[in-house]
C-alpha cells in the first residue's frame, strides 16, 4: 500500500522541499486549501482532501478535515488487526505523515485594532484535532508541527528507521504546541473579559535562549519570553556584543529596567544583585553616570548600568574605566560601540524606546513556590502630588519635594526593609534587605557619609518607632517621605517637628521581597 502524507500548513516555510522529499520517497500527498494551491503551483502531485472525504470544504473552510476518512486514517493502530481490517472494509487508507501548523492566532491578535470577531475566526479547530489524533497514534503516524523538523524526518524516513524516541519527541511537540495555542486563546479571552485572576491559570512562554548558567555555575538555566511581546523589556533586547548572559545577569538587568522606568529625565541606574547601588538624573548621560557612580563606587564593581538615553563616545569611555557586567541603553553612537570593543566580554544590550517608558505599566508578577505559584499585580503605583499628605508643621520646599520623589521612586525597588537618601538628583545612600528598619536607616546614612547633611530620606514602609527619625536628625536630613500607618506615627511626627524636619505620608507601602 502506498504511504500517505497529509500537509495542511499556514506557515509554508520549507513546505515545497518537504513535499518533494516525501514524493521522492514514494508518498502520496493529500492537502487542503492554500497548501494544496502552493503545492500545485510548485508542480508537486497532490490530492485534495475533498477527494478523500467525498465531501466539499464548506462553511468558508471551517469544515475540511473533520471527517472519518481522515481521522480513522490517523487513529487506526497499525498493530491492531481489527483496526486495520475495519478501515480496509470502510475503504479508508492510513495516513503515515501529518504536517500541520495552526491558524495564526498570535499574529492576528497582534494586529492593531483587530476585532474580536476576527480573532475568534482565527481559532483553529480542525488543525488541533488532527495533530492531537496523530500524536496519540505516534507509533503509526509521524506528526510535524515545526518546519525545523522537516529535514530530520525526511532523513529518518529515507533510512527506514523512524525510531520510537524520535516519534515520541514529535508527539511531545504537538501537545506542547496545542497547550501554548490554547493558553494564548484563553489569555486573550480573559483580557477581553477583564478577568485578572482566573480560576484556572495557564501561561504560555517560548524559550528565547539557554543561559550561560543559573544563579550558580552548577545550575542550568534558560530564559523564556511571553508569547505576546512586551515593549521596553528584556525580551525585546538586542545583544550587540559580549559573552553569553546568565540567570543572574538577566535578573539584575530586569531590576535595573524596572527602576529606570520610573524616570522620564535623563537617568542612570546601577544595580548589583537586584538592588540599586546608584541612581542619578542629570542633563546628559555622562553626568548621570558620574553621579550614580559617586553614590557607591564600591558596589557598582561588576554591576549593571542602565540608561534611558542614547550613549555617546564620552559616556562609553567613562563606563570602560570600571568593570561592569552589562550596559543597557535605548541606542548607541557608532563611536561608543567602537569604544566598547576594547572590552569584548562586556555585554552591551539595546532596548529601544527606554526614554518612553511608563512606570504605570499593567502586568502580573510570578514567584515559584513548592507546589504552586504566587501571582500578583506588579507594583506600578507612583507617588502622586494630590495623594501626598504633609503631617509636620513644616512643608517640604520645592527642591526637597523633588528629591523626595526621586528617593521614593528608588526605595520601591530596594529589597525590604529599605531606606534611601537622596540629594542633588542622586540617590546617595541606599540600604535594603534588613530585618529591621533602624539597621537600614543607619546603613543608608553611613553610606552617604557627610553628604547626608541636607539630604532627604525615603522609607518603603512606616516607622514602627521614632528611632529612624532620631538617626535622620543626627545626620542632618531635612525631609522624610514614608507611607505612614503606624500606631506610633505621632511619635515620629513630634520628633520631626522638634528637629524642623518636614515629613510627608503617601499612604501606600512598597515592600519588595
Amino acid at each position: 500500500m502506498k504511504k500517505r502524507a497529509l500537509l495542511s500548513v499556514s506557515d509554508k516555510t520549507g513546505l515545497v522541499d518537504f513535499a518533494k522529499g516525501l514524493v521522492n520517497l514514494g508518498f502520496e500527498i493529500l492537502s487542503t486549501g492554500g497548501t494544496f494551491k502552493a503545492l500545485q503551483d510548485a508542480n508537486i502531485p497532490c490530492i485534495s482532501v475533498s477527494d478523500i472525504t467525498n465531501f466539499p470544504e464548506c462553511l468558508d473552510g471551517r469544515v475540511k478535515t473533520l471527517h472519518p476518512n481522515i481521522h480513522a486514517g490517523l487513529l487506526a493502530l497499525r498493530n491492531n488487526k481489527d483496526h486495520m481490517a475495519q478501515i480496509e472494509k470502510l475503504g479508508i487508507a492510513p495516513i503515515d505523515v501529518l504536517a500541520v501548523n495552526l491558524y495564526p492566532f498570535k499574529q492576528t491578535i497582534l494586529k492593531p485594532n483587530v476585532s474580536f470577531e476576527e480573532a475568534v475566526e482565527n481559532i483553529d479547530i480542525g488543525g488541533p484535532t488532527m495533530i492531537r489524533a496523530a500524536a496519540k497514534n505516534y507509533g503509526g503516524v509521524c506528526v510535524v508541527v515545526d518546519p525545523k523538523d522537516y529535514a530530520s524526518l525526511l532523513e529518518k524516513l529515507e533510512s527506514g528507521n523512524v525510531d520510537t524516541s524520535f516519534r515520541k519527541n514529535l508527539m511531545y511537540k504537538v501537545f506542547a504546541h496545542t497547550a501554548v495555542y490554547d493558553s494564548m486563546i484563553s489569555s486573550y479571552l480573559a483580557k477581553q473579559l477583564d478577568i485578572e485572576f482566573p480560576d484556572e491559570l495557564t501561561l504560555a512562554y517560548s524559550k528565547k535562549q539557554d543561559l550561560r548558567y543559573g544563579e550558580n555555575p552548577h545550575q542550568n538555566a534558560a530564559v523564556y519570553e511571553e508569547q505576546l511581546p512586551v515593549p521596553r523589556s528584556l525580551s525585546s533586547a538586542v545583544q550587540l556584543q559580549g559573552k553569553e548572559l546568565s540567570y543572574n545577569n538577566l535578573n539584575d538587568a530586569n531590576g535595573a529596567l524596572e527602576l529606570l522606568k520610573e524616570f522620564k529625565d535623563c537617568t542612570c541606574v546601577a544595580v548589583k544583585h537586584t538592588n540599586p547601588c546608584g541612581v542619578a538624573s542629570a542633563k546628559i548621560p555622562p553626568e548621570a553616570f558620574k553621579a550614580a557612580l559617586n553614590a557607591d563606587p564600591v558596589s557598582i564593581f561588576g554591576g549593571i548600568v542602565a540608561f534611558n538615553r542614547k550613549i555617546d563616545e564620552k559616556t562609553a569611555q567613562e563606563l570602560c574605566k570600571i568593570f561592569l557586567e552589562i550596559i543597557i541603553a535605548p541606542d548607541y553612537d557608532k563611536a561608543a560601540l567602537k569604544v566598547f570593543e576594547s572590552k569584548p566580554n562586556l555585554r552591551v544590550l539595546q532596548i529601544k524606546d527606554l526614554d518612553k517608558a511608563d512606570p504605570c505599566c499593567k502586568g502580573k508578577e510570578i514567584k515559584k513556590m513548592d507546589g504552586g505559584l504566587l501571582y500578583q499585580d506588579k507594583d506600578c503605583s507612583i507617588c502622586r502630588k494630590e495623594e501626598i499628605k504633609v503631617v509636620t508643621k513644616r512643608k517640604p520646599t520645592k527642591e526637597e519635594q523633588k528629591q523626595l520623589d526621586l528617593a521614593f521612586a528608588v526605595v520601591k525597588h530596594v529589597k525590604s526593609n529599605a531606606i534611601v537618601l537622596a540629594k542633588d538628583n542622586s540617590a546617595i545612600g541606599i540600604a535594603g534587605g534588613q530585618t529591621n528598619r533602624i539597621w537600614a536607616a543607619k546603613q543608608a546614612i553611613e553610606r552617604a557619609g557627610k553628604n547626608s547633611k541636607g539630604a532627604v530620606l525615603a522609607s518603603d514602609a512606616f516607622f514602627p518607632f521614632n528611632d529612624c527619625v532620631e538617626e535622620a536628625a543626627k545626620a542632618g536630613i531635612t525631609a522624610i517621605i514614608q507611607p505612614g500607618g503606624s500606631v506610633r506615627d505621632q511619635d515620629s511626627i513630634d520628633l520631626c517637628d522638634k528637629h524642623n524636619i518636614a515629613m510627608v505620608f503617601v499612604g501606600q507601602r512598597h515592600f519588595k521581597h
